[in-house]
């Protein structure tokens, strides 16, 4: 096939006396050149052998229709070799060697069959081919054998089998060159007909062809780099033995000596020159073309290649000529490409003896590869900071403070791998100078030390980076690099402690504040052991010396802090310490210290933070387990004891006094109660009957009318705590009736009281009552009693009707209100973003409050119409919410949520009518709007209209009698008042099935008269539309039924009792109160009601947890498309349901896809976003479509099941 005298032009091979070869010259032909060349074989035609060989290709026995059988075999073998990549690469070589040398057309023969078969095509370059052909005719023919069934090749396969295949391909390769290094390579043979041909497979427009050729050519360069490396190094050996020879006195000279090695040093320039050559026509044929290869895969193995090659023969690569590829595809699109720049940058970078060489290249490319800290990709992003860190190390010089500044910033990045990069680059930068101590001499602590000074340069970076509460994060980047930095406790307390030295600076009271926070954050760190909120990937396991360091940490922070907490909590208030000590360790006296610092500073502070902190401390040091638990406990029954008869003597002279009471008096009440709920939070304070004093708190505030808002805002929240602790106790064990009877009383009477303070004028008041009466509601519902807990069934507690009526009416009026609205917000703070931001969250909360009650069957479903119609015009608000309420309501009950959905459109309608009049236009953005969210809803059926057929039927019954509910306002003949809402009702028409259409549509035709049949005037469109929506489309239902079929394998949940606002409605009627004239049907609709299936039981009232909703875009490209499987179980996701706040739902079995764009759009991208992707599968040929669909139950449309029994009795009559 291919042999040197064949090549073409482009690709001869120059023996150019010269041993530098250059990357920007052109190659020209050289005959002359290759002719003086007296000890390599004259290269002649390819049928031109010499005489030895002459036999040894020639036509034999051994050849069966132009192929070499025996050969062949071993091709075969050659190739199955390397794939399974189990023997000796080494022994497969020498076999092909040894039979090189017997036979080198056939030898080279296999080796091209080799590459070809690797490539994944399926031809066979015979011998007639190889000695007849020219390479590009060859490889045109391979080009037609090949497999166009698929777009798999050997290094893109997936699967065991292929698993290592490239990395034997690349390894038989480099063996081949490694073996045939003295001899093979120099006969102007074999390298020139690989070189060939791997050069024209890489100019192939075939992807498979492409690739291999180009990884084959660039592994064959590295190789070939390798054996021009050892030249070079044998070279310059023989020059030195050469030069100490000839530098010898001229009688101990050995002239034979000199000769030889003259001789040697002539060889060896031959062969380097010829390997140049060779490179040189690699990087010129493959190198050049290929690294801009409209593949990332191909141009990924040209920079990595290329990067190596500049590693290990720099003296030949390293210059501008090749890095020039590096830094241009440094902007390469891909990401996969790019990361291969900067691996290859980091192995120059990392050698300082290359630095020099790197000067011009560092000044062109620095900006670009400071930009890419900023990259798309995180490991790209992560592999640049790494390459600065790398630059920075060579030379401070380099980059400026404005590069810097653009890395320093990513220590607070939420991706931790690319924080604890530039948590390095930091460390790198501002901490590698450090004082050197001298040897012999004491080591310095405290202020003293060598990290004194680093201390503060972190202090003083923390200040001026301006995010001061991301002291985390900062902590957490410098961590793996600085861990010994971070963790000198005792020089951070010297600094926070002792006076300053003479000379020194002390610190200010911001730094010192900032220097606390740090140090409390490497606490954190130390003892938790994982990474802050937002940076972690999960749990992970902690090896065993993880967890040593983790424990010797721990005490070695105990026994600093327990001498130096009290004096640090005398000067800076607080501290949050106690929860990460090894209390056993604390000594009594430091004990009594540390106890007494928190009670001073529980008696002078009333924030809420450093209350809750103070209690969460004792909190810690009052477990049963330590020997410090008694004196702990006394303390904090001492404190508790003060704080209640203080409480209660502020309390009565407050009540006694009402209106005179000053505002010493209520500071002094509301400073006592936050420091008592502070402790009730995390304490129980049961014994001190808290429940009385602050319920008559409360009345009295009911009463006047005029008590503080805090008061009142505090006073609850205690109170919710009592009721919380009492019930606790109460689910641990027995329990006796009266402290049911009293809790019962107790939850009720406050539930009335959070009632009452609904209708309050003060909106902090009513938002704090609404959030403690929906958790109460929620907390005594029906749900309490299970898992075991039947005895707490007294307990439960069902919302009145005006209890519901007024909990909806508060998310109405204070949720689903514009931003500019929002009362607790000033003129002047309305141009604060941060306010409008912390005031939506709050609304977010109070509607997932409400959402859970309507979730856990806590209120009716019903009261979820008048959310579910805001799901439009507060999409970006509250969509996610709504979205998902929707999604756990089906769950719950399928046809109540249905239900409940065409009454929020009902709703809407009715609006429309109040507003606009009954001859509105139904081009108007009202009525659009109002179809557009019914088009939503549709959506969120999916396309199993098997699994909600009835549903859907149900929704289509209560569209249509609300349409004919009201008569017209025109008198005698005029369209009905409601007419217009059926042109609504046809968005859904595309979820009925076949034959429910036809039932459906029978169902229309009984509101109908003769007369409206006939009308065709504008007024009388949506019926007309309406009535073609269930006509059309006789076909649409083969996908549905299908997947509906396919679907009956889920995974079914298990039964649980339903609450009276869960039941069953899918055993209920679903036609019910059908007219008498439904027994004057024709015959043919009597056929078609005949058709009976059983309407399946409704999924029960699931056991919610918190989880992640989807995210809304997946619904058109990556899930239509690569999430149609089925899987045998659904893996749930945490989520945050507010968005900012913890979640509520778990992950939903049935999700409800939809398109997150407001706008509409074409019908096929609806049925992308609306598919039920866990039910999907309408891959079947038509044949097994039309057996299994024989097989499906007729019809869910059964009149036992949708009549009741008057109408079920006169139909029976009449059939």
């Amino acid at each position: 096939m291919i042999a040197p005298p064949e090549i073409p032009p482009e690709f001869s091979f120059a023996q150019d006396t010269d041993t530098r070869f250059s990357s920007d010259t052109e190659f020209s032909e050289d005959p002359d050149g290759r002719s003086t060349n007296s000890t390599k074989g004259k290269g002649g035609k390819k049928g031109k052998k010499a005489a030895g060989e002459k036999g040894k290709g020639g036509k034999g026995a051994g050849r069966i229709n132009g192929h070499h059988q025996e050969n062949g075999m071993e091709n075969m073998m050659l190739f199955e070799v390397v794939k399974l990549g189990r023997s000796a690469m080494q022994s497969v070589v020498d076999d092909w060697i040894e039979s090189y040398k017997h036979d080198r057309d056939g030898a080279l023969l296999d080796l091209i069959n080799f590459f070809i078969q690797c490539s994944g095509c399926k031809g066979v370059v015979s011998g007639e081919m190889f000695r007849n052909m020219q390479n590009s005719e060859i490889i045109r023919r391979m080009t037609e054998e090949f497999d166009e069934d698929s777009g798999d090749y050997p290094l893109t396969i997936a699967g065991p089998q292929w698993k290592k295949f490239k990395s034997s391909f690349c390894e038989f390769i480099s063996v081949l060159v490694r073996q045939c290094q003295y001899s093979i390579i120099y006969d102007e043979y074999m390298m020139d007909t690989v070189i060939s041909l791997l050069t024209g497979l890489s100019d192939s427009q075939v992807r498979a062809f492409r690739h291999t050729s180009t990884l084959a050519a660039m592994k064959l360069m590295t190789a070939l780099v390798n054996v021009a490396l050892n030249l070079s190094i044998n070279m310059d050996n023989t020059q030195r033995q050469y030069e100490a020879e000839r530098n010898k006195m001229v009688a101990k000279r050995a002239n034979d000596r000199l000769e030889l090695l003259l001789q040697k040093r002539k060889e060896l320039q031959e062969n380097q020159d010829e390997i140049e050559n060779m490179m040189n026509a690699i990087f010129k044929g493959v190198f050049v073309h290929r690294y801009r290869d409209s593949i990332a895969e191909i141009r990924a193995i040209c920079i990595e290649e290329i990067g190596v090659w500049m590693k290990l023969y720099s003296d030949a690569f390293l210059n501008d000529s090749y890095l020039k590829y590096v830094g241009w595809t440094m902007h390469d699109k891909q990401g996969e490409v790019r990361l291969k720049c900067l691996t290859a940058l980091q192995g120059l970078y990392y050698n300082r003896e290359l630095n020099a060489r790197l000067e011009l290249f560092t000044s062109r490319f620095k900006d670009r590869i400071v930009s890419m800290t900023l990259d798309k990709e995180y490991d790209v992003a992560v592999q640049a900071i790494k390459l600065l860190t790398l630059v920075l190390n060579s030379t401070d010089e380099v980059l400026t403070p404005e590069d810097c500044e653009s890395v320093y910033h990513l220590v607070y990045s939420a991706h931790r791998p690319v924080a604890v990069a530039a948590g390095e680059f930091l460390f790198k930068k501002l901490f590698s100078q450090r004082e050197p101590e001298e040897e012999g001499a004491p080591k310095r602590r405290g202020r003293q030390s060598p990290n004194a000074n680093l201390i503060k340069t972190t202090v003083f970076f923390f200040l001026e980076s301006e995010l001061h509460e991301h002291a985390a994060y900062l902590v957490d980047s410098l961590w793996e690099c600085g861990a010994e930095l971070l963790k000198d406790w005792e020089c951070m307390i010297s600094l926070l402690l002792d006076e300053p030295l003479p000379g020194e600076e002390a610190l200010t009271d911001r730094q010192e504040t900032a220097l606390i926070e740090i140090m409390l954050c490497t606490v954190r760190q130390a003892a938790e052991c994982h990474p802050p909120v937002g940076r972690g990937t999960g749990k992970r396991v902690m090896t065993a010396k993880e967890k040593k360091t983790q424990l010797d940490d721990r005490t070695r922070m105990t026994e600093l802090f327990a001498v130096a907490l009290p004096p640090l909590l005398a000067k800076v208030c607080y501290s949050s310490f106690d929860k990460y000590s090894s209390t056993e360790l604390l000594p009594l006296g430091h004990l009594e210290s540390l106890l007494r610092q928190i009670r001073e500073i529980v008696e002078k502070h009333t924030d809420t933070e450093v209350l809750e902190t103070c209690s969460k401390t004792y909190h810690a040091l009052c477990n049963e387990e330590f020997t410090i638990f008694n004196r702990v406990d006394i303390a904090r029954s001492q404190l508790l004891d003060e704080l209640v008869d203080k409480f209660n003597r502020l309390l009565e002279d407050f009540l006694q006094e009402g209106e005179d009471a000053d505002e010493d008096d209520a500071y002094q009440v509301l400073s006592t109660l936050k420091r008592i709920t502070a402790f009730h939070n995390a304490h129980d304070l049961s014994g001190w009957d808290l429940f009385t004093s602050n319920f008559k708190l409360l009345n009295t505030g009911i009463e006047n009318g005029d008590m503080p808002e805090q008061i009142v805002i505090h006073s609850l929240q205690c109170t919710h705590y009592v009721i919380l602790w009492h019930l606790a106790k109460l689910s641990e064990g027995s329990s006796r009736k009266d402290d049911l009877v009293t809790l019962r009383k107790q939850m009720r009477a406050f539930c009335m009281m959070c009632q009452r303070y609904l209708t309050n004028v003060n909106t902090a008041v009513k938002e704090q009552a609404f959030t403690i009466l929906c958790d109460l509601l929620l907390i005594f519902s029906h749900q309490m009693v299970s898992g075991g807990r039947e005895h707490l069934e007294p307990l439960v507690y069902s919302p009145e009707d005006s209890l519901q009526s007024e909990l909806l009416s508060f998310i109405l009026n204070h949720v689903f209100i514009d931003q500019d609205d929002d009362t607790n917000s000033t003129d002047g703070q309305q141009d604060d973003e941060a306010v409008k931001i912390e005031a939506l969250h709050k609304r977010r909360n109070l509607l997932a409050a409400y959402c859970k009650l309507i979730i856990y069957c806590v209120v009716e479903m019903k009261t979820g119409a008048d959310i579910f119609k805001q799901y439009m015009r507060y999409y970006n608000d509250y969509g996610d919410i709504i979205k998902e309420t929707m999604s756990k309501t089906r769950q719950i009950d399928k046809i109540q949520c249905a239900k409940t959905l065409i009454l929020s459109l009902q709703q809407l309608f009715n609006e429309m009518l109040s507003e606009l009049g009954h001859g509105f236009d139904r081009s108007s953005s009202a009525f659009c709007g109002i179809k557009e969210l019914a088009r939503r809803f549709s959506l969120t059926f999916g396309l199993d209209q098997v699994k909600t057929r009835d549903a859907i039927a149900m929704l289509h019954k209560d569209g249509i009698e609300f349409a004919f509910k009201e008569p017209s306002p025109q008198g005698e003949g005029g369209p009905p008042l409601n007419l217009a809402f059926l042109d609504i009702l046809s968005e859904f028409s595309s979820k009925l099935m076949r034959q429910d259409k036809r039932t459906v549509h029978m169902y229309l035709e009984r509101f109908m008269t003769f007369q409206m049949a006939l009308q065709r005037e504008d007024c009388w469109l949506p019926l007309i539309s309406y009535r073609n929506s269930l006509q059309a489309g006789g076909d649409d239902d083969t996908m549905s039924v299908m997947s509906g079929y396919s679907s009956r394998g889920s995974s079914i949940r298990s039964k649980k009792t339903k609450p009276p606002f869960c039941s069953n409605t899918g055993k209920h009627q679903l036609f019910v109160g059908l007219e008498s004239r439904t027994t004057r049907e024709s015959s043919s609709s009597s056929e078609v009601w005949q058709q009976s299936m059983q309407t399946p039981v409704m999924m029960p009232s699931p056991h919610l947890t918190s989880t992640a909703m989807r995210d809304p875009k997946r619904g058109r490209d990556d899930s239509y498309m690569g999430h149609h499987q089925q899987t045998p179980q659904h893996h749930q996701t945490p989520m945050d349901y507010n968005r900012r706040g913890t979640g509520l739902m778990e992950e939903d079995e049935e999700p409800i896809v939809e398109d997150v764009m407001m706008s509409s759009e074409g019908r096929m991208d609806d049925l992308n976003e609306g598919m039920d992707f866990d039910t999907m599968d309408i891959d079947l040929p038509p044949s097994k479509n039309r057996r299994e669909r024989s097989e499906l139950k007729p019809d869910y449309f059964d009149p036992a099941s949708i009549m009741d029994e008057s109408v079920r009795s006169i139909y029976t009559l009449c059939t």
